[in-house]
Parts: C-alpha cells; sequence; structure tokens
C-alpha cells in the first residue's frame, strides 16, 4: 500500500472517501493482473500442450546406403503426414528429426547420440540394418525410450534390451521359409550359402544351415565374403566349383547383391536361387537387372500381400512416384504404431509407451499384421516372392505360431 494512504493519517472524511476511492481502484487493478497472469499462464500451458511431439530417426543419407535411406526417411514421413492430417496424437502434431547415419557404425552411434542427447524426444527410429543396431544399443538402453528398428538379427531382442521394438520378421523365420520353400517346394538338396560376414549375414546363414540340418541336409558350400566388395569373382567361382543345385543368400548392401549377380552369370552359373528380402529391393533391382531373373526371395513387404500392403503402395506411389520397398515399409509401420501407442498410453512416460507397444495385437500394416510379443517382435512370418523378368510376382504367405 503506497505510504500516502496509511489510515492513520486521515484526518477528515474528504481524505476518508479518497482512501478509499484509490483502494477500490488498486483492488481493480490487482484482480486485472491476476486476471491477466492467469490468461498469460493459459495461453502458455496452451502453446505447450500444442508443441509438436518429436521423434528421432537415424537414416542413411550419404554411403552406400543412401538410396535404401530415401525409401526409409520417405516411408516415414508418409505416415507423419496421415497422423497429422487425421489431428495428430493427443491433440499434437508429429515431428520427425531425422540425422545421417552415414551407413556405418561410427556413423551411427554419432547421429543417435546427437538426438538422444535431447529430453525432448519422445521415441526413435533407428536403422534397417543389424550390425548398426548392435553399435547403438548401448547408447538406446541407456537413454530408455522406445527404439522402432528395422534389423533382423534375431539376438536384437533377445539381449535384454528392452526399448527396443523390431518392425520386420527377424531370420529365424527367414531362414525356415528359404529351406522350406527350396527343399519342398522346389525340391533342391545341394545347398551353397553365401553370406555377408557382419551381424546380419552371419546370423543369416547359422540360421539357415540350422534349418536345412533340421531337413537332414548338409550344405555343399558355406561362403563369406565382407561388405562392399568390389569383386565377387571368388565367391562365384565357388558356387559354380561346389555343384550346387541351389544357393541360399543373405547378402546386406543392395550395391553387393547386383555386382554378385551378375559375375554370378557372366560364369555361366544359372543354379535356384533363394535370398534373403535385399534380393528384391528397388536398387538390387536395377543394379542386377536381369542377372536376377528367375530368381526367389523372402520378404517381408509385398504390395499383393494384403490389403494394406497394397493401400500403403498406392499411396506411397502417389506420393513419391515410385514404388515402394522394404525400406520404406517398415518405417511407415514404426510411425503408425507409434502414433498408435501414444494414443493408446495417453501419455509420453517412457515405461507407459513401451508398454503401450507390447500391447498393440491385430495391427494391419504394410508389412503384416502386428501382434508384438514379449521380447518386442511384431511380425512372425514372411512372404514368398519369385522375380519373372523384372515383375516381382508374390506367391504366398508363411506365418509362425512361436
Amino acid at each position: 500500500m503506497h505510504p500516502c494512504w496509511m489510515p492513520s493519517e486521515i484526518n477528515n472524511p474528504g481524505d476518508a472517501m479518497g482512501y478509499r476511492g484509490n483502494a477500490k481502484g488498486l483492488a481493480t487493478i490487482q484482480a486485472a493482473l491476476w486476471m491477466l497472469a492467469a490468461a498469460l499462464g493459459l495461453a502458455t500451458f496452451a502453446a505447450q500442450a500444442a508443441d509438436p511431439i518429436k521423434v528421432g530417426m537415424v537414416a542413411p543419407l550419404t554411403g552406400p546406403g543412401a538410396e535404401s535411406g530415401r525409401f526409409q526417411t520417405q516411408g516415414a514421413k508418409l505416415a507423419a503426414d496421415e497422423i497429422n492430417k487425421a489431428g495428430g496424437v493427443l491433440g499434437r502434431q508429429l515431428e520427425l528429426v531425422i540425422e545421417d547415419d552415414q551407413t556405418t557404425n561410427p556413423g551411427v552411434v554419432l547421429a543417435f547420440s546427437k538426438l538422444a542427447g535431447n529430453a525432448e524426444f519422445a521415441a526413435f527410429l533407428g536403422p534397417i540394418r543389424s550390425t548398426q543396431i548392435h553399435a547403438m544399443a548401448p547408447d538406446a538402453l541407456k537413454v530408455g525410450k522406445p527404439v522402432m528398428i528395422g534389423g533382423t538379427d534375431p539376438a536384437l531382442t533377445h539381449m535384454g534390451n528392452p526399448w527396443l521394438f523390431r518392425f520386420r520378421p527377424h531370420d529365424v523365420y527367414s531362414a525356415r521359409v528359404i529351406a522350406d520353400y527350396g527343399a519342398k517346394t522346389l525340391g533342391k538338396r545341394k545347398w551353397a550359402i553365401v553370406h555377408s560376414t557382419d551381424a546380419f549375414g552371419t546370423n543369416g546363414m547359422k540360421n539357415l544351415v540350422e534349418s536345412l540340418k533340421g531337413m537332414g541336409i548338409e550344405p555343399v558350400l558355406v561362403q563369406g565374403y565382407p561388405n562392399n566388395s568390389q569383386d565377387f569373382t571368388p565367391v562365384a567361382l565357388a558356387v559354380k566349383q561346389s555343384g550346387a543345385d541351389v544357393m541360399g543368400t543373405y547378402m546386406t548392401f543392395e550395391p553387393d547383391q547386383g555386382i554378385f549377380a551378375k559375375q554370378l552369370r557372366q560364369l555361366g552359373v544359372t543354379l535356384t536361387w533363394v535370398g534373403s528380402p535385399t534380393t528384391v529391393t528397388t536398387t538390387a533391382l536395377k543394379l542386377a537387372g536381369p542377372a536376377l531373373y528367375g530368381s526367389y526371395a523372402v520378404v517381408d513387404f509385398n504390395k499383393d500381400s494384403s490389403a494394406a500392403a497394397k493401400a500403403f503402395s498406392a499411396k506411397y506411389e502417389a506420393a513419391y512416384k515410385t514404388a515402394p520397398d522394404i525400406f520404406a515399409s517398415w518405417s511407415y509401420d514404426a510411425v503408425h504404431v507409434l502414433g498408435h501407442a501414444i494414443g493408446e498410453a495417453k501419455s509420453l512416460e517412457p515405461e507407459k509407451l513401451r508398454q503401450a507397444i507390447l500391447a498393440v495385437k491385430g495391427f494391419a500394416g504394410a508389412e503384416g499384421t502386428y501382434n508384438f510379443d514379449k521380447n518386442g517382435d511384431g511380425l512372425h512370418g514372411y512372404n514368398i516372392v519369385k522375380n519373372n523378368n523384372g515383375t516381382i510376382v508374390f506367391d504366398k504367405h508363411i506365418d509362425f505360431d512361436d
């Protein structure tokens, strides 16, 4: 209260009237200030509530995987756009923040650390390549927020990290399908196996060997090679000299797949080929051309495998004027499942969000129907397709209960 208007200093009614009038004015001003402060507080709260939900994403924007990175980011952006146009999640928009992982292990660790250091991110999209996920997994465990991944090494969701959620079926399933289709459907018994020596290729090879042994088949050749090889002549010669009549492959990078396919055909090797999903990626098909004609592959995404896959393919082609492949489909599904889980959890609190993802059952995605198990695996089967003179033809889908 202003000292000039202390009650003890009022000597006449006029002074009292002046005091009461001024006090009333001060009360009015004070009330107005309170109302203004409250309004500002509500405005600040509303602004905060309307802030976007940020999702960090690492993707190969440069390096040998740059083409796949383009598909991966486009699939994720398409899903985020669809969610945002439908009103967002919890009344907020989704915002993707992307860092380049340079298609290397050191690159992915650096890219993820840049994102993980920002507390604003609710969740993350990791790589599709298993070797890179292994490299960044310790940091993902420390951060303690959901990380959606596309790597197919089975160990990724079985090594005690509760924050990894896989949006593709793992390679125990792909190995079963390759072995079953090659041996039982195609009737082939003399197997050559060619694989990259990274986590993806090595574990794929081991699972395929195990599946074949379960059928009483011992491969006549198991041949590894380092990623980004420029000459596959020694590998192609080993396949030719093995006497194999069927070949199963786990090849990580599309350029390797293209070079190997061409050199194999140049040596006159025409054995039956049943490959991992890389065999039918857009980039591999473009690089190999006719060298992959007649080959078979197990693949998690094919536009003819389901109504959801067909719808995604049409939307993707309309948006980007090109057909999608596995690099786009898994990231598209990951963003949609994440948005669904946030809505179900009604929270961005990491543990609540983790439980909401694990609770997802019967979610129809481009890759298949998601039924998450306790390990964080959402899909449990593969499609069989054939390269019919450059056109990828869907044969059948095989699901597993275990």
